[in-house]
């Protein structure tokens, strides 16, 4: 069998702020961390700015005394980029409204949604619940009343709102202008 020629690769690897970011959420200082694995204050400190390297000794003592695994500090993180205007288009329904997903389909904890809504555009006629915990709209341009069975609201650019996910709402674009909201569902919508 043939070995695969590996290039090494000159970037260096950046644990540093995984390692704080593990300490951190152990509610550790940099004192007790390095207390617990031998090492001075001053060479944590360093190893958190990448500023050093660990042994291997070293990197497994810090990972069990923080509870973190050794591949979780060279793991890439996942990402999602969407640019403008390039969300899959989706329906949540409504009239003189087109929807964008901005966030990645198989994302579950979070789900960002563009709407750019028609001058007198509206959602639903009848009221409508989405299944999330909670919603988060955010009038990025234009102004909207938003429609609760209790009463409405008008909105305006920048104002938030943030309600229980299941609350049935509605909402209209009573202006002569275009309105653009991102609505933000926490967990995903299952709808």
């Amino acid at each position: 069998m043939k070995a695969l020629p590996v290039e090494p690769s000159n970037t260096p690897l950046a644990i540093g702020s995984r390692i704080r970011a593990a300490r951190q959420a152990q509610r550790m200082t940099i004192g007790e961390v390095a207390e617990a694995v031998g090492l001075t204050k001053g060479f944590l400190s360093r190893l958190e700015r990448d500023l050093g390297s660990p042994s291997v000794t070293t990197l497994v003592a810090l990972c069990q005394i923080l509870s973190v695994s050794i591949g979780d500090l060279f793991r890439l993180p996942e990402t999602h980029l969407t640019r403008s205007g390039q969300g899959p288009r989706i329906s949540m329904g409504g009239e003189g409204i087109v929807e964008r997903l901005l966030t990645a389909r198989p994302e579950q904890r979070v789900q960002v949604i563009q709407s750019v809504i028609e001058p007198h555009g509206s959602g639903e006629s009848a009221l409508y619940a989405v299944d999330c915990e909670v919603e988060v709209l955010y009038i990025a341009r234009g102004r909207l009343i938003f429609i609760l069975a209790n009463g409405q609201i008008e909105l305006a650019a920048g104002d938030a709102m943030s309600f229980p996910g299941r609350e049935p709402h509605s909402w209209v674009n009573t202006t002569d202008e275009e309105t653009v909201v991102l609505w933000i569902l926490v967990p995903a919508a299952s709808r």
